[in-house]
């Protein structure tokens, strides 16, 4: 049995006459078809989401964990604040 995430499904999306007819002739020049280029370019986006979202989370555990710049402290955070 295969699993939901390989299921698939239509979808139906609306537009424009002249952009059908502009997207007809893309994929026949690409020898695929409307539905070929529609879903090729939602899971192009959907990759570049998910690609973002785990760089993000990437960035923010090297964030929260710091950096070290190879400084040393000479003065005591309290004498510099001393007014």
């Amino acid at each position: 049995m295969l699993h939901d995430k390989y299921v698939q499904q239509n979808l139906t999306v609306r537009l424009d006459r002249e952009t059908i007819r502009k997207a007809k002739l893309l994929a026949a020049r690409r020898a695929t078809s409307v539905s070929g280029l529609v879903a090729a370019q939602i899971e192009a986006l959907v990759g570049e989401d998910e690609a973002y979202e785990i760089a993000r989370q990437q960035a923010m555990v090297l964030l929260e964990r710091g950096f070290h710049l190879g400084g040393t402290h000479r003065t005591a955070r309290a004498e510099l604040h001393e007014r």
